[in-house]
């Protein structure tokens, strides 16, 4: 496999320990103190990560555990959050599997030392939520070395991969669901999704079975992480670079029949292992795991999942709105792969605003967008390589102030200045410099 790991660039090295150091530091300051280490997994997070307890400790895969944790020593109103749904008469987990399969590797390092160290190792004690905040800042750092390894097939600079890595950190809302709410799914999917779309950059440069192995693993997780997000599948074209590679690539795999089994039957193997769990848990493979929850493709919320004040993308997270007008020179580059980012950007948000809760529950920003932020980079990394003299500091001005923006409205979210789910036009704006909860 042809990776372009980083040996020599001493300050690409450089910006991603920095990230790292201020994401422990940020991390370790705002969660791990006091009882505020009870608050890493809240909401979908705890549904994300109870399968890992449910399996390792309990065996009890339809969380009758439930009650013994969330209302003992653990409980707290704030926290409070059922995760489970009735299928059958039996409880089974509402969340899928995928995020606790990348969070497992802490899980057990959490779980070894409390069990070598005397504690209590429940799944629930200090150290597993504390693991669980390294994980979501183990994979953001994975898929920012990816995305860096992406950017250089684009021919980026090394300064301007630096540029990109600490502006789409910070300037974006992938800073707080891998620092403030690691638990979530966004982190996990954004790190897969990154090195899914390299490999299958490198894949469509020099076809070779063993890659598409890798590319087929990773689809499967994806879609194990969350099945809409099957949706990155129409970034093929953009990978493939042009009409030639993509039809080559499709030729060389359908030529070799047992390859193209082999793959597939991975990816249904490690896609299945969801369905599995339903057949165990409750007696069915197919499950509405989200009852009373759906789609509605008649009626997508376009403006409102841009504009709106209650969770508007380009309102809360500009970084994302900045981002696309690196299309302008992506066009002239290559139409090809402009036109294959509008198409898919186009698709993306209509599935994303066709969801009944559009605005994804209590969330900073549009998380949902979180997953794709590769994509945006790609335009965001073009419009600083291209941006020339003047235009390229004005351009570096704007991001360091739509930054300190972004971070700003993460403090406000923190601390429910900015209200987690009801923020309309009026309360934005009363509230827009406001810093204390008084």
């Amino acid at each position: 496999m042809r990776l372009n790991w980083i040996k020599n660039n001493t300050t690409e090295k450089f910006t991603l320990l920095l990230v790292l150091v201020i994401s422990v530091w940020v991390g370790s300051n705002i969660s791990w103190g006091k009882d505020r280490w009870k608050g890493i997994l809240e909401s979908d997070a705890r549904g994300y990560y109870a399968y890992l307890p449910s399996i390792f400790i309990y065996q009890d895969l339809n969380f009758d555990f439930f009650e013994k944790i969330e209302n003992g020593e653990y409980h707290d109103r704030h926290y409070y959050y059922d995760y489970r749904v009735k299928i059958n008469g039996n409880s089974i987990n509402k969340y899928w599997i995928g995020t606790s399969v990348c969070e497992l590797p802490f899980f057990l390092s959490a779980h070894g030392i409390t069990l070598l160290t005397g504690g209590k190792a429940d799944g629930y004690s200090k150290l597993y939520p504390i693991f669980i905040n390294l994980s979501g800042i183990f994979y953001a750092m994975a898929g920012l070395f990816f995305l860096t390894q992406l950017l250089q097939l684009y021919g980026i600079s090394s300064a301007n991969k630096n540029l990109s890595v600490v502006f789409v950190f910070f300037g974006t809302n992938l800073f707080y669901y891998a620092v403030v709410e690691p638990g979530m799914s966004h982190v996990y999917s954004f790190a897969v999704i990154t090195l899914f779309v390299y490999l299958l950059k490198l894949f469509f440069e020099a076809p070779s079975s063993k890659m598409l192995i890798l590319i087929s693993i990773l689809l499967g997780l994806i879609f194990l992480i969350r099945p809409q997000n099957m949706v990155i599948l129409f970034i093929v074209p953009l990978a493939a670079g042009n009409k030639e590679k993509l039809k080559a690539a499709f030729n060389w795999v359908l030529s070799d029949f047992s390859l193209l089994v082999k793959v597939l039957l991975l990816f249904f193997s490690i896609g299945s292992i969801q369905l599995f769990y339903y057949k165990i848990a409750c007696g069915t493979f197919i499950v509405d795991s989200y009852p009373g929850e759906s789609f509605n493709f008649l009626a997508p919320h376009f403006f409102e999942i841009f504009f709106s004040f209650k969770k508007g993308l380009f309102v809360y997270t500009p970084l994302y709105l900045l981002s696309l007008f690196g299309l302008i020179f992506l066009f002239k580059k290559s139409g090809w792969d402009a036109i294959s980012i509008v198409i898919f950007f186009i698709l993306l948000t209509y599935l994303l605003a066709s969801w009944h809760n559009w605005w994804y529950g209590g969330s900073f920003s549009s998380r949902v967008y979180v997953d794709y932020l590769v994509i945006f980079s790609i335009c965001f990394s073009t419009l600083l390589q291209n941006a020339k003299k003047k235009g390229r500091l004005v351009l570096i001005f704007l991001s360091v102030l739509i930054t300190l923006l972004c971070q700003f409205q993460i403090y406000q979210y923190r601390y429910a200045i900015i209200h987690w789910e009801n923020m309309t036009r009026e309360a934005y704006l009363d509230n827009f410099f406001r810093i204390t909860t008084n």
